[in-house]
């Protein structure tokens, strides 16, 4: 399933902003290096015919764990299903069970979904991993079971076979975004055998579809446009790529002069290495909400805002928990005071679910699930209202359009119109004193404080597979709430403290335990609106605590280089400043910085390059007030391989992992 703007592989196929815009022109040999090029639609039937050629269940079970994940990224969840089932079967292990339960959570299959997520607990060692995911699953099944007779949902008639998404309202026209044939270009996009994504128009009397603006679409990927109020500007996604399928999005704006839209420029506060998706903007044209996977956001996809000042465009903000999570939030459209957004991490009903938040004395209220009709199993998203079509209707309170790719439409997404009805009034009672009495809530907020460590596929390996955390008994775990004096407070066996909070207070939390490193993590208030109309507002802090294994490597995610160079590249930095922290808590252990290259190259020129990119971190640490006596650079050169396969015939994944810098405690 693709949607121009951030690509995001989730559990349940959540690739929806950010596409390649150029198609890698080489000769496929077999399903794996077609699926390692994210050639979905040509992966398919030659992992079919490689699995009906199998002759072991290992055998059997690898190939149809990438049939299933092909199908899954086309969003073809049923066929993913059971191509999961049979890798499970075949000895593919937890990851084959794990993304068969999302699947079957996908497709509604509540019941079947929670057993699994149960016994993929017991499988791990950990039944905490997924009581999230069981608790939505049970929410789902209660939420499908309620009737809401003020919303009225259908398919729009202009759906089309292919993806058709985004919604936006241009006058009395919809726009969107869709990678269906008569989009601009030759070319089809391998991943999903469909075109490149462009930006459509539609007449809604008559169903006439026709291409936005000629000087807009491109033969590269083009989607998610919005417009101010007046119709002068628009906001909209443009993504290019490598020949490999470098992923390259912006976020650009147009303005019409008149006679056409001005050639597209990206706004100035763009960051080099960023993806940037989806965005809306207020009435007023002085605030813009976007999506985006900065590294300096809470994790994943996050929404973010900025301000049109008379100097321009002002430094991005990163909005609160209240709407962002470690998960993907997207898709955000302002109403008012009102912000509606997705998120597959938010209680919901399977892929991304549609919520809402509204602002209270400045703060964003804890978001709220739109439940059924609305959110469905499969991704639901680029919700919309449209008020001026029902301006005098005495029945409708407003209707609106989303995107979703729930099982009942014509394609991989569509745009469905929902109408909200205008409650009936309430009787009003004769006798003034049948009035119930005047209530107010006292609404409290908790922070639920999870104190975990990492499960290892391989028992005290942390080189191994992550399979997920377990509660760690017996953390101490020291608050500090603003300026108050630190309370202490011992983890029990499911590793949890509930925590009372106050509004408008920052929290500090250092927690400890012998035979791991200490951490620090904070939580605030300031942000957070305390909702009048809810009695408990809870939210969620998991702090992971690594276990100390002297001389053994551990691996740096997210540090790479450019070819041939040492410098640290500024994706490095937010890794690198983690660790400058993580020593700084824990000044008694001293680590040695390793560099590791891949294969390929002199060995001899290898290992230079490899000390120099050591050397590099080392001093980044240094400068970041980390004790250089307590660092040792070492190049390793191609001498300790991650991954000991042919050189030449190593997948750009095996090379990558065995291009890595890590990092080990030696005292």
């Amino acid at each position: 399933m693709e949607r121009t703007g951030i690509i995001v592989i989730s559990i349940t196929v959540a690739i929806h902003l950010f596409v390649a815009a150029c198609t890698y022109v080489e000769k496929i040999r077999d399903g794996k290096q077609a699926f390692q090029y994210e050639q979905y639609s040509e992966a398919i039937p030659l992992l079919k015919k490689e699995y009906s050629k199998s002759k072991t269940r290992l055998e059997r079970g690898k190939i149809a764990y990438l049939l299933a994940e092909s199908h899954q990224r086309n969003n073809q969840p049923s066929e993913a299903i059971d191509w999961y089932k049979i890798a499970y079967d075949n000895q593919y292990g937890s990851d084959a069970l794990k993304k068969y339960a999302f699947a079957l959570k996908q497709s509604e299959r509540y019941e079947e979904a929670i057993q699994s997520f149960q016994e993929l607990g017991i499988e791990i060692g950990s039944p905490y991993e997924y009581r999230r995911e069981i608790k939505s699953c049970e929410s789902a099944l209660t939420w499908k079971k309620e009737k809401n007779p003020r919303y009225e949902v259908e398919s729009l008639s202009l759906n089309s076979r292919w993806s058709d998404y985004a919604p936006s309202l241009f006058k009395d026209q919809l726009v969107f975004t869709s990678d269906r044939g008569t989009a601009t270009g030759e070319e089809s996009y391998k991943r999903t055998g469909n075109a490149f994504s462009d930006i459509f128009i539609a007449d809604l009397s008559s169903n006439r579809v026709d291409a936005f603006a000629p000087n807009l679409n491109t033969p590269s990927n083009e989607g998610s446009a919005v417009f101010n109020s007046n119709y002068s500007e628009v906001y909209f996604s443009r993504c290019t790529g490598g020949k490999r399928g470098d992923i390259y999005c912006q976020l650009v704006s147009s303005t019409w002069d008149g006679n056409g839209w001005s050639a597209p420029q990206p706004l100035p506060f763009l960051k080099e290495g960023v993806n940037y998706g989806h965005s809306t903007i207020t009435k007023d044209g002085k605030t813009l909400y976007f999506e985006c996977n900065d590294p300096d956001g809470w994790g994943g996809i996050d929404i973010w805002m900025v301000e049109r000042t008379v100097e321009g465009w002002s430094t991005p903000q990163l909005l609160g928990r209240s709407i962002n999570t470690e998960g993907n939030e997207r898709f955000p459209f302002i109403d008012s005071d009102t912000l509606y957004f997705s998120s597959d991490y938010h209680e919901g009903m399977g892929g991304l679910d549609i919520f809402k938040s509204y602002k209270l004395n400045g703060k964003w209220t804890p978001a709220q699930n739109l439940k059924t009709p609305i959110n469905s199993g499969g991704d639901d998203f680029g919700y919309i209202i449209d008020y001026a079509t029902v301006q005098n209707a005495t029945e409708i309170e407003y209707l609106g359009y989303f995107s979703s790719s729930r099982n009942t439409g014509e394609g991989q997404d569509d745009i469905y119109k929902f109408v909200k009805k205008i409650p009936p009034p309430k009787p009003i009672p004769t006798d003034k004193d049948s009035l119930p009495p005047t209530t107010t809530i006292a609404a409290k907020m908790y922070l639920d404080i999870f104190v975990l460590e990492k499960i290892f596929e391989a028992a005290n390996d942390p080189t191994s597979r992550v399979l997920g955390r377990k509660p760690l008994e017996g953390a101490k775990l020291q608050i500090a709430a603003g300026k108050n004096k630190p309370i202490n407070h011992t983890t029990g066996v499911e590793g949890l403290f509930a925590l009372l909070l106050e509004e408008n207070t920052d929290y500090r939390f250092l927690v400890s335990k012998e035979g791991y490193l200490t951490t620090a993590s904070a939580f605030s208030t300031k942000e957070i609106a305390r909702d009048p109309n809810v009695s408990e507002q809870r939210f969620v802090l998991e702090i992971v605590l690594e276990k100390i294994y002297k001389d053994q490597e551990i691996v740096l995610e997210n540090i790479y280089y450019d070819y041939d160079k040492w410098d640290i590249r500024e994706d490095a930095k937010p890794t690198l400043d983690k660790l400058a922290a993580d020593l700084k808590l824990n000044p008694q252990i001293r680590i040695e910085l390793g560099s590791h290259t891949d294969c390929r190259g002199n060995n001899n020129y290898n290992y230079l390059l490899s000390q120099r990119r050591a050397q590099a971190a080392v001093d980044y640490l240094v400068a970041n007030t980390v004790n250089g006596e307590r660092l040792v650079a070492v190049g390793h050169g191609e001498n300790l391989l991650r991954v000991d396969c042919i050189c030449a015939q190593c997948t750009e994944e095996e090379h990558q992992m065995n291009r890595r810098t890590t990092f080990k405690i030696i005292d």
